[in-house]
């Protein structure tokens, strides 16, 4: 009898799982078929979106009067550059509505409170990649292009003058670009995931700090290392010449001082309701005055 009564309990426990199971697959199928629409959307008309994406080199290779064009290497590259820029599309059509089926798993498993304060990260999150994406497309891949299109050289001849000055002369190489489409389209998506990227470090720290997994205090201590982290990224996820590097570090470092701000707030205002509800007392707050005071004392360092 004990063990019938024990399995009923297992298959009762079991039962809750198997629905949560069977609804995230739902919701997976629907994330999947609306990113296989986008897909296709974006296929019919991936012309479009390369000349957009074409526009920075177009434009600085317009301004040194050259013609805007570039070569297949291999003869099935257009095919997966179509494909390439129909997978990104198709990302960004349905990220609305994928990120809407991840709201409705999670939701029903929150409290009122907690889904007050996670509704807003998750909106916060797609217009900062937004914000990083645009920068990296306005403002970064211009200055890139227009350093690496420095090293361009026209062909020339040079060498003694007069009558015998042609005999004499020596050819001059000359350097032009001849850039691959799927290189250059590489290099383009990797500029805009890495700064849509990295501008979501305030979402994150921010969301882990109002989780109490971070602290403003510790996100003060660990600057230094943060420093050095921030600049092996900025080494790592772009091409190796200093401008964008420079302008990879000074953003990404921004973007830390900005969340440490954020998570400060988050501690104050969770502190504040703490008070209001009786739970944090004078000591703590004399605590709390103290690291806040120390924390200043570092940022002024």
């Amino acid at each position: 009898m004990s063990d019938r009564t024990d399995d009923d309990e297992i298959e009762e426990s079991s039962a809750p799982l198997i629905e949560h199971l069977a609804e995230l697959r739902t919701r997976l199928i629907h994330s999947a078929a609306a990113f296989i629409v986008g897909m296709v959307i974006c296929f019919t008309v991936w012309n479009p979106i390369f000349n957009f994406l074409t526009q920075p080199i177009c434009d600085q290779l317009a301004a040194r009067n050259q013609d805007c064009g570039l070569i297949l290497i291999k003869l099935q590259e257009g095919f997966f550059v179509a494909i390439r820029i129909s997978l990104l599309g198709g990302f960004v059509l349905a990220f609305p509505y994928i990120a809407f089926q991840m709201w409705r798993f999670v939701a029903p498993g929150l409290y009122k409170s907690e889904k007050g304060a996670f509704l807003p990260f998750l909106l916060a999150s797609p217009i900062m990649f937004a914000l990083g994406a645009s920068f990296a497309f306005y403002i970064v891949i211009p200055l890139a292009f227009d350093f690496f299109l420095g090293f361009q050289q026209p062909g020339a001849l040079t060498g003694g003058g007069g009558a015998e000055g042609e005999a004499g002369a020596l050819a001059q190489a000359g350097i032009t670009f001849q850039g691959s489409v799927q290189e250059y389209l590489s290099l383009t998506i990797k500029f805009i995931l890495a700064f849509g990227l990295c501008f979501q470090l305030p979402v994150l720290l921010t969301l882990m700090g109002k989780a109490g997994l971070v602290s403003s205090q510790g996100l003060g201590e660990v600057r230094k290392y943060a420093v050095v982290a921030i600049l092996v990224l900025a080494a790592l996820v772009t091409p190796p010449d200093v401008i964008t590097q420079v302008i990879l570090f000074v953003v990404v470092y921004g973007l830390y001082e900005l969340s440490i701000w954020l998570v400060r707030r988050v501690e104050r205002d969770r502190d504040a309701r703490l008070r209001e509800e009786g739970i944090l007392d004078d000591e703590d707050d004399d605590f709390e005055a103290e690291a806040d005071e120390l924390l200043g004392d570092d940022d002024d360092k």
